[in-house]
């Protein structure tokens, strides 16, 4: 009775013991839970600090090796466009760039464009016309695809030198076809003038006005003849709309070159 009355005195002591451990464990687990929380957050600092300085670091390497590309990107192009009329030399700055214009065979004109290879690259020096859109060629391509910068900017003064080449040889070697001067504009892409088609025995005259909307063509996109003088018959209307069609398909030289033979073919006996 003795041991039976000690124990049931020592059983709610236990109890009491066994709660108060298991409320320490649990404050023990709820500081180890902070503890490694507290040294994941360090940690991720650390390495974002570690990472920051790389980023840096590896930004001003690379900075470098970006403008060494650019280099290595020119000399290729320049050795890839070497047949095309595109040339040049690396300078202390950077590059300077040849473009050697040609038309049908013709070796035209030269313009040459100086280019400083930095972060961005930009124009030293230039020695394209002031009507060729220079700056929105570089706006749109130097600092983001030089190579379609350079391609861009050969299109618009091979086609400049193209249309005026046609224009050139309009008035040297057809001067005698033409009954009001040849009138034109600085891109060369707005061309009229009035020339006449002469007959067995009568001269007929034309106007034309040529609109080359695209400055990267040599052939116009839009054109208009009409016929001066009298009123013209059906026949001579039919040879209205071919010299329109020739003016949209053929170099302008070329198209007066054919006139004389087309002449020598028609049925005069048939104009009203």
């Amino acid at each position: 009775m003795s041991r039976s009355h000690k124990k049931s005195e020592e059983l709610p002591r236990v109890q009491r013991d066994e709660n108060v451990l298991r409320t320490k464990i649990h404050e023990l687990r709820h500081l180890r839970d902070k503890l490694r929380a507290e040294v994941k957050r360090r940690q991720a600092r650390v390495k974002a600090c570690s990472a920051n300085v790389e980023t840096n670091q590896t930004a001003e390497i690379s900075e470098q090796q970006v403008l060494e590309k650019q280099k290595e990107n020119v000399k290729a192009i320049l050795q890839a466009y070497r047949f095309t009329g595109l040339s040049g030399k690396l300078t202390s700055r950077g590059v300077c760039v040849c473009i050697s214009t040609a038309f049908e065979g013709n070796l035209l004109d030269s313009f040459f464009v100086d280019l400083v290879m930095e972060k961005p690259p930009w124009i030293h020096h230039h020695s394209i016309p002031v009507f060729i859109p220079l700056e929105k060629i570089a706006a749109a391509y130097l600092q983001s695809d030089l190579q379609r910068f350079l391609f861009s900017l050969c299109e618009y003064v091979n086609a400049y030198s193209g249309r005026k080449y046609q224009a050139d040889r309009l008035q040297s070697d057809f001067e005698a076809l033409l009954t009001v001067p040849l009138q034109r504009n600085s891109l060369c892409n707005l061309l009229s003038f009035t020339y006449k088609v002469d007959g067995r025995d009568q001269s007929f005259s034309f106007s034309a006005r040529l609109l080359y909307e695209d400055l990267t063509a040599t052939l116009p996109t839009d054109v208009t003849v009409t016929y001066q003088g009298m009123e013209a018959s059906t026949h001579w209307e039919e040879h209205r709309a071919s010299h329109e069609i020739l003016f949209r398909t053929k170099p302008l030289h070329q198209v007066f070159a054919s006139f004389s033979k087309e002449v020598e073919k028609l049925d005069l006996s048939l104009v009203s």
